[in-house]
């Protein structure tokens, strides 16, 4: 025996014991390999061995500790090493810049709950490094905690419906959400080179002369399984394929004889050429032969396409062809192809990367596309985005036309339709100045910073004018950023915080942040295990009628508080579409006439509406603005509900929908303790599933409100399909004042469409009030009844457990006091 083993004996009180264990040669190694039958020959006497027990179990959850401490320090120092590294590569010279910006690695780190969700803001440097260590910790934590629940949810049998309860009850702990940052900006504003120096990956995204591909989406996220740098490319499919081709063959061959000019000529011109060099010039017969695809057999075979390399510029190398086309092609690159025409989305996976392990950064075009399949990914994936950043050079950031009309169109699908919190108008080129040749650079350092705060102060002048915009967001939730990627990696004239790189380093570092994830998920494990005991102890016995008799009464109290507030929504929702719909019917009539009559001579614009009727009403321009009849016709109705439906579903309000009635549920748990102490336990499990059922119905009506938003354009896209194919159908002669008369006949015939329309989303709104409340009652009285109405003789003893969670949630606690009293000093 040596001498752990025997100062452990005599550390729980069990000396007596000492000499057994001496003649049994127990060692450090042997103590915690010992089993129920060999403890109980070591120690006869029940009362030792249960303390023995008890004792060599928190011991080996406390070695279970220390080894994920040694695995997060080993992860913590390879990652300082890494980014130093990066940063030394640079040119950079300040280490502290680097370590405070270095986010938290654990692989648990998710998006700040709906319990705690002012995630989104950004923190100063000082905080960050503040946290970084904590962060290291929380980690060591949750897998401490997460160990300890495995082990527990192995211990319950299947036998009784409480085991089976708490068994899903366990299983539900695991969450994992992924937070989308949409990147929106034109050709040529900076995009490639903010996001390579944000992510510390200067060679991932190509930039220069390769010109980038408006219709494919490219995500970047973290490669969680592999050391590799990975690209995994998704097609189009060759049905959709096929049917472009008939569409430019039509196209093409009814521009013989018109102008050529026109930027849909060009599109069909360059979708052509990338794929098929010269060939589609001689004939559209073979265009699907295979000779066409040898390199890209996944396509044929409606499979993705995997790139895998070791480095960034490997694989940067390895699928441009994917994503952009050559703007030098014809010399020296005839023979080369581009097969972007038929990519809908490229996924890059980057190995290591702390700032995207729980963030996906999407770089995606402005206005959708016209192939359905992409067009739908991309509605999407702007619907689910949290921030929106849309790029722009800083010149002419405050005027930039093409970087508003982006954002105002799409506006309403990121807000009222979609989950965005904050917009980030970010101006590149910060560090590009006119005539600065002859200036010092101190000078050039002070006339960037000037320039800076002005373009900051315009572009939120021009954010106050845009009310389009304004109905969706609130001037909190639109900030500017003034940065540049070349002085980010120089630091010629700019500090990297003067940059602002750095803060958009910090903002997605907030992302990553996984504290308030292992706080819910250490305090749900908190209540499992404390419900587990409390059903084992039977304190309560005698007052369990009693006690459950309070709770369904106050339960049933508070969903009917949330019912009445749900009464008063749909009755203001109705009102509003009410006054939409007449307000349409009294307008639609005048909009038709401004839209179908835009060029009364003609011109080209016949042209522009055989697109608009061919594509459902649709027509979305290589170049300008989206041109969309549907929204026109809708615009009255939901401009009418957009103000209510904004105060009824925030998304950037801690509050929560239906003016925060569902997060004020509650069963006064904490008052009921002081009656019946002896369900003490019981009464902290129901309270950590009142928060878990209040976050998880938070994710889902953020979810469901998007179905209920976009249902009056979808129900005049529905209504109006039939006139749109009808005028498609005219060709020669004529067919301009065909297409409008057939549009004005379809319209006028349907004009009850916004009343369907109405109807409509007050059914999905019923839909979505019915289902809240179902499910709320469901989950409380379930869990009421388990804990006060089921026998839990056969449950396990989890007080060592108990015991440890305990602490980690006191830890958990008092670190996040520390970080308010911290915010409060630091402001």
């Amino acid at each position: 025996m040596d001498d752990f083993v025997r100062n452990k004996l005599l550390e729980w009180g069990l000396s007596e014991w000492v000499e057994k264990f001496k003649d049994e040669q127990i060692d450090a190694e042997s103590l915690c390999e010992l089993d129920d039958r060999e403890i109980d020959n070591l120690i006869t006497k029940a009362g030792p061995r249960v303390k023995f027990k008890k004792k060599l179990k928190l011991l080996k959850l406390e070695q279970e500790h220390e080894e994920a401490a040694g695995l997060v320090q080993e992860e913590q120092t390879s990652n300082q090493e890494t980014v130093i590294s990066f940063q030394c590569e640079q040119e950079h010279e300040e280490v502290p810049d680097v370590v405070q910006v270095l986010p938290s690695t654990s692989d648990t780190g998710k998006r700040k709950s709906d319990l705690q969700s002012d995630a989104s803001r950004l923190q100063s440097p000082a905080k960050r490094q503040r946290q970084s260590m904590p962060g290291f910790a929380e980690s060591i934590i949750l897998s401490d905690v997460k160990n300890i629940m495995t082990f527990v949810h192995a211990r319950l049998n299947d036998q009784d419906k409480l085991s089976a309860f708490l068994k899903k009850k366990i299983s539900d702990l695991e969450t994992d959400k992924r937070e989308l940052v949409g990147v929106f900006g034109k050709t040529g504003a900076g995009k490639s080179s903010l996001i390579n120096a944000i992510i510390k990956e200067k060679n991932l995204l190509p930039s220069g002369s390769i010109n980038a591909c408006t219709s494919v989406m490219i995500k970047l996220e973290a490669n969680t399984h592999s050391s590799e740098y990975e690209a995994e490319i998704e097609f189009i499919t060759k049905e959709e394929w096929n049917d472009e081709l008939w569409s430019f063959r039509q196209f093409l061959r009814n521009k013989k004889n018109q102008d050529k000019e026109d930027e849909d000529y060009h599109d069909a011109v360059e979708k052509l050429s990338a794929l098929y060099g010269e060939d589609w010039r001689r004939s559209f017969e073979n265009l699907m032969d295979r000779k066409y695809f040898k390199e890209i057999p996944e396509f044929l075979e409606s499979r993705r396409k995997i790139l895998t390399c070791e480095s960034a510029n490997e694989l940067s190398a390895e699928f441009v062809k994917y994503t952009r086309s050559d703007s030098k092609q014809g010399e020296g690159n005839e023979g080369k192809k581009w097969f972007w025409p038929l990519v809908k989305c490229v996924t890059v996976r980057v190995p290591t990367n702390p700032f995207l392990q729980h963030v996906t950064l999407v770089d995606l075009p402005g206005n959708g596309d016209c192939n359905k399949s992409r067009d739908q990914m991309w509605k999407g994936i702007v619907g689910d985005c949290s921030t929106v950043w849309i790029v722009t050079e800083i010149n002419r950031a405050a005027s930039e036309k093409e970087a508003w009309d982006i954002l105002e169109s799409v506006s309403s699908l990121i807000g009222n339709g979609g989950e965005c919190q904050q917009i980030h108008f970010i101006c590149t080129k910060s560090d590009l100045l006119d005539d600065s040749d002859d200036l010092s650079s101190a000078d050039i350092h002070d006339r960037i910073v000037k320039r800076n705060m002005q373009a900051k102060d315009g572009v939120k002048k021009a954010f106050n004018k845009r009310t389009r915009i304004k109905k969706h967001f609130t001037d909190d939730s639109f900030k500017v950023f003034t940065v540049s990627s070349r002085e980010f990696l120089k630091g010629k004239h700019l500090s990297p915080q003067e940059t602002e790189i750095t803060k958009l380093q910090g903002f997605l570092q907030e992302l990553n942040d996984c504290h308030s994830e292992t706080v819910n998920y250490v305090n749900g494990a908190y209540g499992i295990l404390s419900l587990i005991q409390g059903a084992n102890s039977r304190g309560v016995d005698s007052k369990k009628g009693e006690v459950c008799a309070e709770l369904e009464r106050i339960m049933n109290l508070q969903l009917e508080n949330v019912r009445k507030e749900m009464e008063e929504t749909y009755m203001a929702f109705e009102k509003c579409l009410n006054d939409g719909v007449e307000k349409s019917k009294r307008s639609y009539g005048e909009k038709l006439k401004n839209f179908l009559y835009r060029g009364k001579k003609g011109g080209a614009f016949h042209r522009v509406l055989k697109c608009v009727v061919e594509n459902g009403g649709v027509h979305k321009p290589k170049n300008g603005t989206l041109i969309n009849l549907n929204m026109k016709l809708a615009s009255g109705l939901i401009d009418s509900i957009d103000e209510e439906f904004r105060k009824t579903f925030p998304n950037d309000s801690e509050r929560g929908a239906f003016s925060g009635v569902i997060n004020e549920f509650s069963l006064n748990t904490d008052s009921l303790t002081e009656k019946y102490k002896s369900a003490e336990l019981q009464f902290r499990f129901l309270k950590t599933e009142e928060e878990k059922i209040k976050a998880k119905l938070n994710r889902m009506m953020r979810k469901q409100k998007k179905r209920v938003y976009s249902s009056l354009i979808e129900t005049i896209e529905d209504i109006m399909e039939e006139g749109y194919k009808k005028a498609a159908e005219f060709e020669g002669e004529g067919v301009l004042y065909n297409m409008r008369e057939t549009i004005e006949n379809h319209v006028h015939s349907k004009k009850d469409m916004f009343e369907l329309a109405k109807n409509t989303m007050l059914e999905k709104l019923h839909s979505l009030m019915v289902n809240i409340l179902e499910i709320l009652k469901k989950i409380m009285k379930e869990s009421i009844e388990r804990s006060f109405k089921t026998d839990g003789s056969s449950l396990p003893d989890v007080s060592t457990e108990l015991e440890m969670v305990k602490k980690y949630c006191d830890q958990l606690a008092a670190s996040l006091d520390d970080e308010t009293s911290l915010d409060l000093l630091t402001g």
